[in-house]
């Protein structure tokens, strides 16, 4: 191992079992608190973990793929920031309507959720979605 290097060699790793979504949830709370859009380089850094570079950039890759940041070319690597509210609710919303076994019936349950202000909205954008 180089002289200064704080790592240890990986023989003296204790490998940590994150829960499901865990290193997803970190690497969007690093992005969420940054000013600018981060290369997954930044992400590891600020993550300050015993994690390789690759596992970083395939997470940063599979939360781009699910909508959930954008990415912008810096040089060889990608900069990675949060994408915004509406979009990642829209996908959310989604993955939900995908994973319910009758779309009909979760999508009634979703209109019996909403105010009276909202189902004109509603009903105008079906309308503006009709005409595309």
């Amino acid at each position: 191992m180089p002289v200064g290097s704080t790592r240890r060699p990986a023989r003296d790793r204790v490998a940590v079992r994150r829960e499901r979504g865990a290193l997803a949830n970190e690497v969007l709370a690093a992005l969420a608190a940054s000013d600018v859009a981060m290369t997954p380089s930044e992400v590891l850094a600020d993550l300050g973990d015993d994690l390789a570079y690759t596992t970083v950039m395939t997470t940063l890759a599979r939360l781009h793929d699910k909508g959930a940041v954008t990415r912008e070319r810096t040089g060889r690597a990608y900069a990675y920031s949060l994408a915004d509210t509406a979009t990642l609710a829209a996908r959310q919303m989604r993955d939900v309507l995908d994973a319910g076994e009758d779309r009909e019936v979760v999508l009634a349950r979703f209109l019996d959720q909403l105010g009276p202000d909202e189902v004109p909205l509603l009903t105008r954008l079906l309308r503006e979605a009709e005409r595309r």
